[in-house]
Parts: C-alpha cells; sequence; structure tokens
C-alpha cells in the first residue's frame, strides 16, 4: 500500500457536505479539517497494484464542491 494525502479545496459554504461525500465513499483512513489555502487533507493508502492518479479520479474527483486538489506523494515514514 502506498500512503498518499489529498487536500481539497472547496467552493465557499460546501467544506462539511464534502467531507460527508468523501467520508461516505470509505476511501481515506482519516480526514481533516485545515486552515490555509486549503479546507480538508485526507490520507489514503493506495494498493500497489493501482494507478494513483486514475485511483483518485475514480473514487474521489468527482464529488461536488472540490475546486482544486493537491496530491502529496509519500516515500518513506520515519
Amino acid at each position: 500500500m502506498r500512503c498518499v494525502f489529498v487536500q481539497f479545496r472547496c467552493q465557499p459554504g460546501k467544506t462539511y457536505e464534502v467531507a460527508d461525500a468523501i467520508y461516505d465513499r470509505e476511501v481515506v483512513s482519516e480526514l481533516f479539517s485545515t486552515s490555509g489555502e486549503y479546507d480538508l487533507i485526507a490520507k489514503l493508502y493506495i494498493p500497489e497494484d493501482q494507478d494513483i492518479g486514475r485511483y483518485l479520479s475514480e473514487h474521489l474527483f468527482d464529488i461536488p464542491g472540490i475546486n482544486r486538489t493537491l496530491t502529496t506523494m509519500t516515500f518513506k515514514a520515519f
């Protein structure tokens, strides 16, 4: 499994709806609201045999209310 973090910028007033929709899909291990440029950050574990871009597009990026995302790949946990 590969650990990936995805940050979400939501349309104004839609953060809680987006968070509920993300949570309902049961693909994230953790989901937090954040301050700053993005509204939410999710931690996901993606199976090694899956293409990360396709997996995220098919499981998360079609949720209404998302304006922008930022995906951060991880390599080694310390």
